[in-house]
């Protein structure tokens, strides 16, 4: 017996090898002594077939924490046994001491890695004792990483799981296709190069966009490295050995050659500097500027957290355990139950007869929109019945012998007109339909939330009611009148005068001249409101885009004006109608113009009366600029209202809508203003020449912050409070918010108020344990119903989320009792799993749980990347509140719209919850 013993002082382990000639079988024993050193236990125990150049070695490893009193029970060991060969060590299995499998997949791969790494050793072992003691000391090595606990990050059964499905490095996305589609790339973009992809191209080859140029790279680069490549060029066949890397299902693949990405050197091992390069490279690939101000720092994180004996270097077992970490989104309620329904996919209910199906999709359509029906049919009904009373009262009359149904037609169309001409100023009269949705029940019936929808469809109204009155006119009466006989003309005589030889007749009559200046202005202000003139997004010639936008829209649209004057005129100077009570237009329009002039005025004096202070201004990335005022005595409004905004040093006249960011309850107002078109972009100017920006060194914000010092700035009105569709969340228990870039504000005023109330809650409790009065307190909670909120705000830029990080971080600060979940979504960044975001996804990780701060965000909030899944978010509400109302509020680019509202529609009628879909489109 041969007995050795060696002190390791650095990890406390002491090793003792006994070595037994017995036939064909070597026995080796490495144990530690557990009562005097806090190492970690791994033994082998057992014979060594050596037949056949094969032997067998089994480890028992702790799973207990090391120096624990726990060695005496077989429960906390965990048994490897290996097949160990001349030149390779195989996992047999992975066993509990009491003899059951191992079903820990964590532990799994720590075995596979192990046999990975061992075979790369093989040629220098030259016994079977020296081999047996190499992989000894690997397990050591590894156990004692494993049970050395990273940061604060936990780690679940499904940790292995997850990174197996991280590290692509081609996302569908991106195009990424079989090799058939790749290898046509190739041909198409070697043509000029003699059949040599050069490094500049391989990203585009491969199906990557071209912010990954760079990624794309240094990508080619660590497969050049692995491959012995030289130079800055691959052939087709070199192309297939890339692809098929990269294309790898292995997790060990992948996981390697995103190691070789950061190892340029290919030592082995990855420093600091090599950090912080790639760093910068994900954070440019994904547009996370403020991650690549801060590389340093984020390096250091990763070299402080896999590092902690300061070696100055990372091995790729540490990387490897570190992607092992499970997600830790974690989302409150969720349960086995809600991963089974994700599972799932809802499927339409067969309905054999296509009656039965066409019943039943009327049934949800009526549903979901009986209110807008019966506005509509009521509004149809009474135009028909115009029309129709009108065409009866003409072909009773002398005009028809000579003019037949035409001059129906059109007096039937003209008293439509006068109608749809007095009805549609009453959607835009705002504080009317303010004031009936604050203070009557009118809101139960009557769609409120469509009022600019109804104006539209008025609008298209009038445009076929004008088509039909001058086209009857035009090619029916008028060409009758002028070749008629006399004896035909005669009983006409008394209402149209002399007989007209040509059309000049009738158009220097007022009538005429009327008619015609209507519609080429009606023309004129329809043509510009349409959504691609007005928001500038068709190809124009420069000297026609100038004569679209915005400003072209609202200026066109004041014409109504001059419209309305002729259309009076036009109304007292008929030919075929000659008592004055006969003439009706003037009664039509009497009670809507009135409304819509004071709407006008009261307008006018109430910005005039509240002016405002600026507090503060702020200019944010993404082009928002951010206002700060003092709120005028007597404005009150609800979160998810808007008001409008007036600036005279750009503009006198023109008045422009913004959602109120403040809450109620706060002692300002704010508005968030995106610079996107020529108004906006000119107030930012304006405002930013005023008070000159600072910098702000950690997050790189540019601020203008002039608080307490703002007697130069521009004066600014503002009129309102006005009703949107979001103020109704207090309706709702629960409530889906979402919004889309700009599009956040509302929500971030009612996130606010839902924080505010809590507080107002907690004061009241701590009134009633003081024994003190309630009731002033009691009145601004009482109405307050939402007990669960879910806040999804998506969007492209990383510097979007400084608009509101102050709101967010209060929000998480406040929400003890989980009341507001909040999602934040980047979309420039890639999807989870994708290797261009892997780093990221590390280091969002590893800040959360050391700081409690995200890096993407930087707030308390964690972000997700890519796009939200909206049938998942569905589902999971759906879930979690079977059998009540949600009150689903988007406000954004009407593009999610279809999405959102469908999926409402779908859920709504296949499960028990009821969604109930607003918008508010910009």
């Amino acid at each position: 017996m041969q007995n050795m013993g060696t002190d390791d002082g650095r990890n406390g382990v002491v090793e003792n090898y006994n070595r037994h000639d017995h036939y064909h079988s070597d026995t080796e024993v490495v144990g530690v002594d557990r009562h005097a050193f806090s190492g970690p236990l791994v033994s082998h125990s057992g014979p060594l077939n050596k037949r056949a150049g094969k032997k067998s070695a089994r480890f028992n490893i702790p799973e207990g924490a090391p120096g624990s009193n726990s060695g005496n029970n077989n429960d906390d060991y965990v048994e490897i046994t290996l097949d160990v060969r001349d030149d390779s060590v195989a996992v047999h299995s992975v066993k509990t001491a009491g003899g059951a499998d191992m079903e820990d997949p964590e532990l799994t791969l720590l075995a596979k890695g192990l046999e990975k790494r061992s075979s790369f050793g093989s040629s220098v072992v030259r016994n079977a004792s020296s081999r047996i003691r190499q992989v000894s000391q690997e397990l050591k090595r590894l156990t004692s990483f494993s049970k050395r606990p990273i940061g604060r990050l936990e780690r679940t059964k499904s940790a292995a799981a997850h990174a197996l499905k991280g590290l692509k490095f081609i996302s569908k996305n991106d195009g990424g296709a079989a090799w058939a589609a790749l290898e046509k790339r190739f041909n198409d973009l070697t043509k000029e190069t003699n059949g040599l992809l050069p490094r500049s191209l391989f990203g585009e080859c491969i199906g990557m966009n071209k912010e990954s140029k760079e990624f794309a790279g240094e990508l080619f680069d660590s497969l050049s490295r692995r491959h012995h490549i030289t130079g800055d060029s691959i052939n087709k066949e070199q192309l297939r050995e890339f692809w098929d890397q990269i294309n790898d299902q292995s997790f060990d693949s992948r996981l390697q050659t995103f190691f070789d990405m950061v190892d340029k050197d290919a030592d082995g091992r990855i420093t600091e500097d090599e950090v912080r390069e790639i760093i910068s490279l994900s954070a440019s690939a994904n547009k996370l500027s403020n991650i690549q101000k801060q590389a340093d720092e984020y390096a250091a994180l990763i070299m402080e957290e896999l590092d902690p004996d300061n070696q100055g270097y990372i091995m790729i077992e540490n990387l490897e355990l570190l992607l092992l970490q499970a997600p830790t989104h974690t989302v409150r309620g969720e349960s086995r139950n809600l991963s089974q329904m994700l599972s799932q996919k809802l499927k339409t209910t067969p309905y054999g007869n296509p009656i039965r199906r066409w019943y039943e999709d009327f049934k949800f359509f009526l549903m979901d929109n009986w209110k807008r029906c019966w506005v509509i049919v009521l509004w149809i009904t009474v135009m028909v019945g115009l029309f129709t009373w009108k065409y009866i009262q003409y072909k009773n009359r002398v005009v028809y012998e000579l003019l037949g149904p035409c001059v129906c037609i059109a007096k039937g169309a003209a008293e439509t007109l006068k109608l749809n001409m007095a009805i549609i100023l009453l959607p835009v009269c705002r504080n009317t339909i303010t004031w009936l949705r604050n203070k009557t029940r009118l809101g139960v019936a009557v769609p409120f939330d469509d009022n600019l929808n109804f104006h539209k469809v008025i609008a298209v109204a009038i445009s076929i009611g004008v088509g039909l009155h001058a086209i009857s006119h035009l090619t029916c009466d008028f060409p009758r009148l002028i070749h008629a006989t006399e004896e035909q003309y005669a009983p006409l005589e008394q209402f149209f005068g002399e007989q007209a030889k040509n059309y000049w007749h009738f158009v220097k009559e007022p009538v005429g001249y009327t008619g015609i200046i209507m519609v080429v202005l009606m023309t004129i202000a329809f043509t510009l409101a349409t959504p691609w003139l007005r928001r500038g997004t068709l190809k124009l010639p420069s000297f026609l885009k100038k004569l679209t936008g915005f400003n072209a829209f609202w200026y066109s649209h004041h014409l109504f004006v001059i419209v309305y004057t002729l259309l009076i005129i036009h109304g007292l100077k008929l030919y075929l109608t000659k008592d004055w009570y006969k003439k009706t237009t003037w009664m039509y329009l009497a009670v809507p113009i009135s409304l819509y002039a004071c709407e006008r005025l009261i307008r006018a004096f109430r910005s005039s009366v509240k002016p405002v202070k600026i507090l503060k201004v702020a200019v944010y990335p993404g082009n928002v600029l951010a206002l700060h005022m003092t709120k005028p005595n007597g404005f009150k409004y609800k979160s998810g209202q808007y008001m409008f905004v007036n600036c005279a040093a750009v503009s006198p006249f023109e008045w422009h809508p913004f959602s109120i960011t403040s809450a109620p309850g706060d002692d300002y107002l704010s508005v968030h203003i995106r610079t996107l078109g020529d108004w906006t972009r000119q107030l930012k100017i304006v405002f930013s020449e005023v008070c000159q920006p600072s910098g702000n060194g950690k997050s790189g914000l540019l601020r203008a912050d002039c608080k307490g010092e703002s007697p130069n700035f521009p004066r600014v009105l503002i009129d309102g409070p006005y009703g949107a569709p979001a103020q109704d969340y207090k309706k709702y228990d629960v409530v889906l918010l979402v919004g889309l870039g700009i599009g956040a504000t509302p929500m971030i005023s009612i996130v606010k108020d839902i924080v505010n109330n809590m507080k107002a809650k907690e004061e009241e409790e701590s009134a009633m344990e003081n024994g003190g009065t309630l009731q002033k307190n009691k009145s601004s909670t009482s109405n307050f119903r939402t007990t669960r909120a879910y806040f999804y705000w998506v969007t492209r830029e990383q510097g979007s989320f400084d608009w509101f990080k102050g709101v967010m971080n209060e929000a998480a600060e406040m929400d003890k009792n989980g009341v507001i979940e909040m999602h934040n979504y980047c979309t420039s960044v890639y999807e989870e799993g994708d290797a261009r975001s892997a780093l990221i996804t590390m280091l969002q990780s590893l800040n959360h749980a050391k700081n409690g701060v995200d890096v993407v965000s930087g707030t308390r909030v964690k972000s997700h990347f890519a796009k939200p899944n909206w049938r998942n978010v569905y589902k999971r509400i759906a879930l979690n509140h079977t059998g009540s109302r949600i009150g689903v509020f988007y406000c954004g680019a009407p593009a999610p719209t279809k999405e959102l509202r469908q999926l409402a529609h779908d859920f709504s009628h296949k499960t028990s919850t009821k969604f109930e879909f607003h918008k508010e489109n910009f």
